[in-house]
C-alpha cells in the first residue's frame, strides 16, 4: 500500500469538501440502505461523527504501521456485529469513504490512487 498515496487522498478530498460526512453516510446508505435505521436516535449527529472519525485514524494508523487500530478494527468488527451489522458488511464503511474521495476527486483520482486504496481496503478486510 502506498501510505503517501492515502496521505494525499486525504489532504485533496478535505481542501475540497470541509465537511464529507454526510457524503460518506449517503454513500454508506447507498451500498446498505437498512443501515440508515441504525443511526435513528443519532438525532445530533454524535455517533456518525465518532464513528467516522475512528475510522480515519484507523486507516492512519495503518498506513502507519500501528498494531492498535487492528485490534480496534478487529474488535469493532465484533461489537457491530451486536449492532445489526454482519461481519461480512463492516468493510463497507471504509468503501463509503473511498468512494467519496473518489467522487470528490474526480478526474484527480489516478490508477495508481485506485490501487493504494485497494490495498488499503484489502488489507482492513483482512483483519478478523
Amino acid at each position: 500500500m502506498d501510505a503517501g498515496l492515502i496521505l494525499d487522498t486525504l489532504e485533496r478530498a478535505s481542501e475540497r469538501c470541509a465537511d464529507p460526512a454526510p457524503l460518506i453516510y449517503r454513500r454508506l446508505f447507498e451500498l446498505r440502505p437498512e443501515f440508515e435505521s441504525l443511526f435513528v436516535m443519532d438525532t445530533d449527529g454524535g455517533v456518525r461523527g465518532s464513528m467516522l472519525t475512528t475510522c480515519f485514524n484507523c486507516i492512519l494508523g495503518l498506513i502507519e504501521g500501528s498494531a492498535t487500530q487492528r485490534v480496534i478494527i478487529s474488535s469493532s468488527r465484533f461489537s457491530h456485529d451486536g449492532y445489526g451489522v454482519p461481519v461480512q458488511d463492516f468493510d463497507l464503511m471504509f468503501i463509503a469513504i473511498r468512494d467519496t474521495f473518489c467522487s470528490l476527486l474526480g478526474p484527480d483520482w489516478t490508477p495508481e490512487t485506485d490501487a493504494a486504496w485497494t490495498d488499503l481496503l484489502t488489507g482492513i478486510a483482512s483483519i478478523e
